[in-house]
């Protein structure tokens, strides 16, 4: 196994090469970098998209004829231009730059957002403690919800109790989750019904003043209708894996034979058959997590104005703060690869019968 984790933790290397040369090189070709976008600012535009939008052309907004790099820097001292190049980098070729960053990025030194003064690793730390509670409690309430159900399903296949809740799982997993969070703020935070839950924030205004109890309670009060927008299509993925797991296991011969010998159904079910069934369900969680940590959390945290990271990844993306960018992009791909690697463990873990290496060989 130390070989297959070895081998496992090397492959990371190269896979982060890839991830950040693709990107990189992505951002050379996309208009709108962060000169420009100062540049908009400084001439009253308010964003270099502007123009565009009015139906100006793409090259035609940011390269102008002559000398002038920047179509919007017409009037501005070039020294200021040379100044902001030299600020940002820009003044080096993008092998350079690249390389730069790759050295930079193996240090862990992410550098400083361009348009917020503070350093990178601080904005993730900050930002890091929203989306962490919106994928935990909403990966934890989805398995303790979708296992037990999952597993009665099973069991009462073909009922009418396994027919409405199929029905109910599948209409809550074709609701986007975006569509599903607008609903409940517009029935349970002052929309047009009910005023039961805050419109926005993590916490209330008064966090610090209140008692031990209160901020608990407060913070509870904050998180319920994100967590349940940001489960419902886990939740019924989950219900479902689960059930089909344990139908497969159910039909196997050696549940037959154990039932044979004549133990009860739950001596059967949770002695023999939960083990093998739980498998693949216990051993996804760490990768079910990543998911939700990353997948619903920037169209979430916007609805609800969480400042967490994926809000912070789409402010950065439409600013082109390319040290935010990248140094996301670093973080998320390095986070990923590894809850690969430890799904692999989990399986061992749950299943010490299982031998990658083996498999390799």
């Amino acid at each position: 196994m130390g070989a297959y984790i070895l081998r496992r933790l090397l492959l990371i290397v190269p896979t982060l090469l890839g991830i950040m040369i693709i990107n990189f090189t992505l951002t050379q070709f996309v208009p709108g970098g962060p000169i420009e976008q100062i540049i908009a600012q400084i001439q009253g535009e308010g964003d270099v998209f502007q123009g565009i939008a009015g139906g100006g052309d793409v090259g035609e907004a940011f390269q102008g004829g002559g000398d002038d790099k920047y179509l919007g820097a017409r009037g501005l001292p070039p020294e200021f231009i040379a100044e902001l190049e030299r600020e940002f980098g820009f003044d080096k070729p993008p092998l350079e730059r690249f390389l730069n960053m790759l050295w930079n990025y193996a240090r862990f030194d992410f550098g400083e957002s361009y348009f917020r003064s503070v350093s990178v690793i601080d904005l993730v730390l900050e930002k890091m403690p929203v989306s962490i509670t919106l994928g935990l409690w909403s990966t934890l309430i989805a398995y303790l919800i979708s296992i037990p159900l999952g597993i009665r399903k099973a069991v009462r296949d073909g009922s009418a109790f396994d027919t409405w809740t199929s029905g109910a799982i599948i209409l809550g997993y074709a609701i986007p989750g975006f569509l599903f969070a607008v609903l409940l703020l517009v029935v349970f935070a002052g929309g047009s019904y009910f005023q039961w839950f805050p419109l926005r924030g993590l916490t209330s205004d008064n966090f610090a003043d209140l008692s031990l109890m209160g901020k608990i309670g407060d913070y509870f009060w904050h998180i319920t209708l994100p967590v349940l927008a940001s489960t419902i299509s886990s939740f019924a993925t989950l219900t479902l894996l689960t059930k089909n797991s344990f139908l497969d296991e159910i039909k196997k011969q050696y549940v037959i034979t154990a039932k044979a010998k004549g133990l009860s159904e739950g001596a059967v079910l949770y002695g023999h058959v939960f083990r093998n069934a739980m498998l693949i369900v216990i051993a996804g969680f760490p990768a079910m997590f990543i998911g939700v940590f990353f997948g619903s959390s920037i169209i979430i945290e916007t609805i609800f104005s969480l400042d967490g990271l994926g809000r912070l990844g789409f402010e950065a993306a439409v600013a082109r703060d390319y040290p935010v960018i990248f140094a996301t992009l670093y973080v998320f791909g390095l986070i990923g690869l590894l809850v690969g690697l430890l799904s692999d463990l989990m399986y061992v873990l749950v299943d010490p019968r299982i031998d990658f290496e083996s498999r390799e060989t």
